[in-house]
């Protein structure tokens, strides 16, 4: 069975940093594009990161640019997002999802498989 598990999230103060891990359980996922996204009370899940199946190119909303950094172990079947700088509007919870296509989307709607996802709260 295809499975995404995510962790990592927590609280943690404006300007900290994060590492949301994605570990992957019946599918390799070198095989798969996987993004990153978010989704905060009262608003739209959004795209945030992604990383393409063959060539791991990466892709960034530009909210997030220059401050998180999407990466993959494929030894360890697991994507990593590591977030730094971050800003309260950063809150939400985070979710990874993985999709067969090699283009790294940042649409929602274009991936097959998703995680539970993980809350990230940053505050004071």
């Amino acid at each position: 069975q295809l499975q995404l598990v995510e962790s990592g999230g927590g609280l943690v103060q404006p300007g900290g940093s994060l590492r949301l891990s994605c570990t992957a359980s019946g599918f390799t996922l070198d095989s798969y594009t996987i993004g990153w996204f978010r989704q905060a009370p009262g608003k739209e899940r959004e795209g945030v990161s992604s990383i393409r199946r063959n060539n791991g190119i990466t892709n960034y909303a530009d909210s997030v640019k220059g401050r998180f950094t999407i990466s993959r172990d494929n030894t360890m079947n697991t994507v990593y997002l590591q977030m730094t700088s971050l800003k309260p509007e950063d809150t939400a919870v985070y979710y990874c999802a993985a999709r067969m296509g090699n283009v790294g989307t940042l649409i929602p709607n274009l991936y097959n498989y998703w995680g539970q996802g993980t809350q990230v709260t940053v505050s004071l």
